[in-house]
């Protein structure tokens, strides 16, 4: 049994790897440059996603506002979207689910704020909604998926797009972004 399941530990270990060699760290350089200029500007940034994705935006939250500020005052303007359980009940049951993050942002968002959506299929129907809305209003938009990037990657201004069918592998690839990001970004150094 346990060399079964070290035959699996191997096998996923390398796929990651092998993902990882194909990050284009030019989308990660773009994606850096625009919550760069949102800080610089004092703009707000949304972020949501649904189920893993959303979690990653709550970690994007935390590490935006206290890992990479952490020896500033000032901090990222971030919100997450997904954190709100409240909201997202209500609009859920009397909107509907694909409406959850659009009707949040029509609340608090500003032309120039920055909305990220997080999609692993980059199919999300709530995260595509607030996108289009986003870009209406003339926020820069980015996008972060997986698979074949699905609508969400031709529909934002930036992306961050891990290339593979494997949920999994997306999701531990977007928290790599997520930490590269606090690191590169990190101010009072």
């Amino acid at each position: 049994m346990t060399e079964t399941y070290i035959a699996g530990i191997r096998d996923y270990l390398a796929k990651l790897q092998d993902t990882i060699a194909k990050i284009d760290p030019a989308e990660i350089a773009a994606v850096a440059a625009v919550l760069r200029k949102a800080y610089d500007a004092q703009k707000t940034i949304f972020v949501m996603g649904n189920g893993g994705s959303g979690a990653t935006a709550s970690h994007m939250l935390c590490d935006l506002n206290k890992g990479a500020c952490a020896r500033t005052e000032r901090k990222f303007r971030i919100i997450s979207l997904s954190d709100n359980m409240p909201i997202i009940l209500a609009v859920g049951n009397d909107i509907g689910f694909e409406s959850v993050f659009v009707e949040q942002l029509k609340s608090y968002t500003q032309p120039g704020d920055v909305v990220i959506g997080i999609s692993g299929s980059g199919n999300s129907p709530n995260v595509l909604r607030a996108i289009e809305y986003a870009k209406q209003l003339g926020c820069p938009t980015i996008g972060v998926c997986g698979f074949d990037g699905g609508r969400l990657k031709p529909l934002v201004d930036h992306s961050f797009h891990v290339r593979l069918n494997d949920m999994q592998i997306v999701e531990d690839l977007h928290m790599v972004l997520v930490h590269i990001l606090m690191r590169i970004l990190e101010t009072g150094k």
